[in-house]
């Protein structure tokens, strides 16, 4: 039983391995979130056994959690770059119709005037009035109009509060509606589609929208964007523990290894 104890630890050990390694890898990766993984022991015993005597069976990996704290903010001058100074996720429409959700604000605009991440999904926002009054808490797509007239755009920014305006050659603005933020109730149940972006499951919760610095929302910090909350220095001591507890199961095979020898060569 103890090379089958073992051998789950090795299991263990090298899920581990996989996760710190996946975090060093994305240690630069705008939005991410690093991972812990979990483990559980295993214990099997019937209701007339002597709880005095149980024997455990070893561990298992009970969940990989990702951890959602803020990352540091880095200054980009972009002011389609968007870091979210609190909680939320911007709200993206994919190509699909699906709605997708990250925190890399990474933003830039396509021809036709669209407000997306490079990949085609578009951001979502709430429909405004002139005087920046929202009008609807149905998510759209952010659309910036290149002509205002006959006036051209000439840049765009975005405020604390959310409000994406875009500035025209003539000196007329246009608002284009104000930026949609979601939470969740539990984010750590958010499935990972990868490039930074999550989908919600049943375990996560559906999404509740809400305005930038409202209520539980965080603002917004225009010209940023928030990088990857993985500390190297953590994951490199993670990394020399997971290897220690790889080497010590490896040699606890290898003592059971030898004992077993040892009894085999007794009958000869």
């Amino acid at each position: 039983m103890s090379f089958y104890t073992s051998l789950n630890g090795l299991k263990n050990a090298q899920t581990d391995l996989g996760v710190i390694a996946h975090n060093i890898a994305n240690a630069e990766t705008n939005g991410f979130k690093k991972g812990n993984t979990q483990f559980a022991d295993i214990v099997v015993n019937s209701a007339s056994s002597n709880p005095r005597m149980v024997q455990g069976l070893g561990a298992r990996v009970e969940a990989i959690v990702q951890n959602f704290a803020l990352g540091p903010i880095e200054q980009t001058g972009s002011s389609l770059d968007l870091a979210i100074s609190g909680d939320g996720f911007f709200a993206m429409r994919s190509a699909d119709g699906s709605t997708l959700y990250t925190r890399n604000g990474s933003f830039g605009m396509d021809g036709a005037g669209y407000i997306n991440d490079g990949s085609d999904n578009r951001l979502q926002v709430f429909p405004t009035d002139a005087a920046g009054n929202v009008t609807s808490t149905t998510p759209i797509d952010a659309q910036i109009p290149t002509l205002n007239g006959t006036a051209e755009f000439a840049g765009v920014s975005v405020s604390d509060n959310g409000l994406v305006v875009a500035t025209y050659d003539d000196g007329s603005q246009i608002n284009v509606g104000t930026v949609a933020l979601a939470r969740f109730v539990a984010p750590t149940g958010l499935k990972q589609i990868g490039s930074s972006n999550w989908e919600s499951t049943g375990i996560s919760g559906a999404a509740t929208f809400g305005i930038p610095n409202q209520g539980a929302y965080g603002g917004l910090m225009s010209g940023s964007v928030e990088r990857s909350n993985v500390d190297i220095a953590e994951e490199l001591v993670g990394l020399i523990t997971a290897q220690r507890n790889f080497q010590a199961n490896a040699k606890a095979i290898d003592t059971a290894t030898q004992i077993s020898q040892a009894i085999m060569n007794l009958r000869t």
